[in-house]
């Protein structure tokens, strides 16, 4: 075992991993590209439900970002671990720039036509995902100092859930007010600025790979480290499982539209509702890391969930969705954080890409799949059926993982060495 990590470098100290500059542009740019990822998502959504009412059609959206991210994120995560990974990244953003910009122009004069336009640059935003998303997790671990892993973890977290409050809340009256020509133009501004901070890091060497293994066998790397690793297939597993079944967030157009009856504003507010419980607790934990008995408290704030969204199914009262959805981002804001922790401390540092692209897969898996899943059997049974039948597989997943994955049920991590306790 290692030594222990001096006492001034340990995770409690709030403020530890806002004291380096290239952790805060990281955190900008995380910040910024989540404003912009979430206000799309609200946006793209509402602008489909209002041309087709269908609830199939917001589950194909979901589909269709899938589709490319899933195919090529594989790829994306050994060029991740081969190739420049702040380059990958600025590239990809410009990317996403580009397409809120081709949303604008699909935006001037909506028509039923315009659907398949919409679905084309989500698509295009997939391909893109499926490059980002490995190298964002890879060049994390660049930029973060392994003693701060936890603290930063926390702080990427609660940003990322801050931006995934104000992103939606914002674009529901900017989309009152200015429509969605109006809300793509600022979506826009907002994937510019995360371009701005990833380019304000200071560069990072590639990392050096080990071994030169053939192409085809050095992307499997990442499959056969995660398979042979039951913590973390075991996580991954959970996650997957709990959001395909459990996520709601598809539906939400509808039970806005239909059920609750509160328009695009209080669309706004149920998309940000999950956020605003995952940010308090998220603030929590950059002193207090849910670290120390990481997978039994990943297993208990899993089956919270379910039961969050087991209350939402069958609420009609906007106060009482807001608060269930709050709950169910409160009890996903600590799986976050100890999911997180988990793939940066139990991964290779010269396989974190392709690790980080495993991850992805199942989580591209789980949102979009999920949406999926979730548009086709709200059409086939009904809205209020399905998303309480999501609630209920979660809670049978997580007492399947933990009779399935003991090694998961028991790991833990000392607080402040953030070792591994066996």
């Amino acid at each position: 075992m290692s030594q222990p990590i001096p006492t001034p470098l340990a995770p409690r100290q709030t403020l530890a991993a806002l004291k380096i500059p290239d952790i805060r542009f990281f955190i900008l740019a995380i910040g910024f590209f989540s404003l912009a990822s979430r206000a799309l998502a609200v946006v793209i959504g509402f602008q489909i439900y209002q041309l087709t009412h269908s609830a199939l059609a917001l589950g194909i959206l979901g589909l269709v970002e899938a589709i490319p991210a899933l195919s090529l994120i594989l790829f994306g995560g050994y060029i991740a671990d081969h190739y420049d990974r702040r380059k990958i990244l600025i590239l990809t953003r410009l990317s996403s720039l580009i397409c809120a910009i081709l949303l604008i122009l699909l935006s001037v004069k909506i028509h039923t036509f315009s659907l398949i336009g919409l679905y084309a640059v989500i698509f295009l935003a997939g391909i893109a995902r499926g490059f980002a998303d490995p190298a964002n997790s890879a060049f994390e671990a660049q930029v973060v100092p392994q003693e701060l892993t936890v603290n930063a973890s926390s702080w990427i977290g609660s940003v990322w859930i801050f931006a995934s409050i104000a992103g939606p809340a914002l674009i529901g009256f900017i989309f009152a007010a200015w429509g969605a020509v109006g809300s793509y133009t600022v979506i826009g501004i907002w994937f510019l600025c995360s371009c701005w901070a990833t380019a304000a890091i200071q560069p990072k060497p590639i990392v050096q790979q080990i071994h030169k293994e053939p192409f085809l066998k050095s992307m499997r790397v990442g499959w056969d480290f995660v398979l042979k690793n039951q913590p973390l297939w075991g996580a991954m597993a959970l996650d997957l499982f709990a959001v395909l079944f459990g996520g709601i967030i598809a539906l939400l157009p509808i039970y806005a539209q239909d059920i609750l009856h509160i328009g695009p504003i209080g669309l706004g507010f149920l998309n940000a509702a999950p956020s605003v419980g995952a940010l308090l607790i998220m603030l929590i934990a950059t002193a207090h890391p849910p670290i120390e008995h990481a997978g039994r408290n990943l297993l208990w704030t899993v089956a919270g969930f379910g039961v969050s969204i087991l209350i939402f199914a069958f609420s009609k009262n906007f106060i009482l969705s807001l608060a269930a959805l709050m709950f169910s981002g409160l009890f996903d804001g600590i799986s976050m954080v100890i999911r997180r922790s988990m793939i940066r401390l139990l991964s290779p540092d010269h396989m974190r890409g392709r690790i980080a692209a495993v991850n992805w897969i199942f989580v591209c898996s789980s949102n979009e799949l999920g949406a999926f899943e979730s548009g086709m059997i709200a059409a086939m049974i009904g809205v209020v059926p399905c998303a309480a039948l999501g609630g209920v597989l979660t809670l049978i997943i997580v007492a399947a993982t933990a009779y399935a994955a003991p090694q998961l049920r028991r790991l833990r991590f000392h607080p402040q060495t953030l070792e591994q306790i066996l």
